[in-house]
């Protein structure tokens, strides 16, 4: 008998016949023999509603009470998919985060998992029962709840996954698996197999939309073995592991990140520590950067460009801008017209000259490449949002991995 941990997402419940579709998904695992346990995400576009229905009273809520609202539709969920299960004939129970243990930190709306109390958990599924747990939250030292942020329920599922040392997690959503790169964009990508948690990880954070980077972190760490499938048919999925069986692929696959912003802070004095003082400041108010380009220096000065999210680009200009004379810069210039578009691939590594066949790739598009970051299993381009599906497609048909 193994133990699998099966997570689904909104969509997958968003209303009364797809929850009936995921009970009896889920009835199917457990009549083979197994132990389930089952995280669920609120339904649809219920956060979405909930955030709205919160800034018609106070669009400045506290954090704190956003955490409470936000995690109801959780609740919601997990109360209606015991009550199919249970229509079904088998005996389930709900369970929200605190119920479960789930430990956290106290930074309200992005909460990190410390540590989760499985005994609750054990205890039900010792009297032959499916679990049902709300995904997305937990509870802090001051026994207020918590939301883990974007992602939360994939976290959550990895969690207890990794805490109850299941066999399996399995990741259901509305594809069926990882693909090359996305088919919306290229109708020719291939699904892949398996991909190692490296290149899971890299396709998660540039922007490949399947799993979030945070509870592949997760896996990866306490080597939790995951699936990707879809929760509407039966197909085989993708299977996310330490290693791949598989050959290492010299690129795995292309990314697109639409979410960027390009930060140019101009003139800066060429001296030691500027680079430092620019990011450190970033750092300290919770802002990622990703791509760094800095210029020569020109007379004593030189400018300095990085990108991060589109949704911190204004935050990040006034944090530099109210420490101009500090910082001692001249100008900064914002822009949102970029995207970011990534090859990755564990082969790379041993492989050179895969740099320049993707820029070839955009030179016969006739694409432009702004700025470029690489690592050992990945290479990123900064390119006009315009070019970022031309660019993916090139790039896609240029390693053959339709």
């Amino acid at each position: 008998m193994s133990l699998i941990v099966q997570k689904f997402g909104g969509s997958s419940v968003r209303d009364a016949e797809r929850v009936m579709n995921v009970a009896r998904r889920v009835v199917d695992t457990y009549k083979a023999g197994n132990s389930v346990v089952v995280v669920v995400s609120a339904q649809g576009d219920t956060t979405d509603d909930l955030i709205e229905k919160a800034k018609e009273i106070n669009p400045k809520a506290s954090k704190r009470e956003m955490d409470m609202l936000l995690s109801t539709g959780e609740q919601i969920s997990i109360a209606l998919l015991a009550m199919a299960i249970q229509t079904l004939g088998v005996n389930a129970v709900s369970l929200t985060g605190w119920q479960v243990g789930m430990k956290t930190d106290s930074k309200y709306g992005m909460a990190r998992i410390k540590s989760i109390d499985g005994e609750r958990i054990r205890n039900e599924l010792d009297d032959n029962k499916i679990v049902i747990v709300a995904g997305f939250q937990g509870i802090n030292k001051y026994d207020d709840i918590t939301t883990l942020g974007r992602g939360g329920s994939d976290t959550t599922a990895v969690a207890i996954a990794a805490g109850l040392h299941a066999d399996l997690c399995e990741i259901y959503t509305d594809v069926d698996g990882v693909y090359t790169t996305d088919p919306r964009i290229v109708p020719e990508a291939r699904k892949l197999t398996e991909v190692s948690f490296d290149e899971m990880l890299e396709l998660a954070s540039l922007g490949a939309n399947v799993l979030h980077n945070r509870s592949v972190e997760m896996a990866k760490k306490y080597n939790v073995n995951m699936s990707v499938r879809s929760s509407l048919n039966l197909n085989e999925g993708t299977y996310v592991k330490e290693e791949s069986k598989v050959e290492k692929t010299l690129v795995r696959g292309v990314a697109r990140d639409n979410d960027v912003a390009r930060i140019a802070v101009c003139n800066l004095k060429d001296e030691p520590g500027i680079a430092f003082k620019i990011f450190s400041l970033l750092a300290k108010n919770g802002i990622n950067v990703d791509i760094i380009l800095q210029s020569i220096g020109r007379e004593g000065f030189k400018d300095i460009s990085f990108t991060v999210s589109e949704s911190n680009a204004e935050k990040a200009e006034e944090i530099l801008t109210a420490e101009k004379s500090y910082l001692g810069f001249e100008d900064i210039k914002i822009s949102t017209n970029f995207s970011k578009v990534s090859i990755v691939g564990s082969g790379m590594v041993n492989n050179p000259g895969v740099a320049s066949k993707m820029f070839e790739a955009l030179y016969d598009a006739n694409i432009n490449i702004h700025m470029i970051a690489t690592s050992e299993i990945k290479v990123s381009v900064l390119v006009n949002k315009d070019n970022a599906d031309a660019a993916v497609k090139a790039i896609h048909d240029k390693f053959n991995l339709a």
